[in-house]
């Protein structure tokens, strides 16, 4: 019987990453949205957050291809829950920062399903 104590590596949530055509273009529309600075840029890869807390990346991936939703052809594979106080302001001002509102919209009335600039949907709800 062996009586070393191994540690537990620790491990960390440091971020969800996106594959995008423009990490650049897709990190400047959710560095905006939600007041997040760049951590790290390169051409090919955006990291924002804040030190010691989970963030969001960008991943230029060759050959991207957005999801269709809500048409199953090529579906999303994740999407992004953010909470608003009010839907409707909070649409106008995805829209302006360059999201577009897909006429599908399963519960308008408690989230809104909206697709980033490289079209990834992501919901506004007020559930959070």
């Amino acid at each position: 019987m062996d009586n070393t104590t191994e540690s537990t590596p620790a491990i960390r949530y440091v971020a969800v990453t996106f594959d995008c055509p423009d990490p650049a273009e897709l990190a400047r529309f959710y560095g905006e949205a939600l007041d997040l600075p760049a951590l790290y840029s390169s051409e090919d890869f955006v990291l924002l957050g804040r030190e010691g807390a989970p963030g969001l990346a960008f991943s230029r991936l060759a050959g991207h291809r957005p999801p269709t939703w809500p048409d199953p052809a090529h579906e999303k594979r994740a999407h992004l829950e953010l909470g608003v106080d009010d839907l409707d302001a909070a649409t106008t001002r995805m829209l302006k920062l360059g999201a577009t509102e897909p006429a599908a919209q399963p519960a308008p009335t408690r989230w809104r399903v909206l697709l980033d600039p490289a079209g990834h949907p992501f919901c506004l709800t007020t559930l959070a």
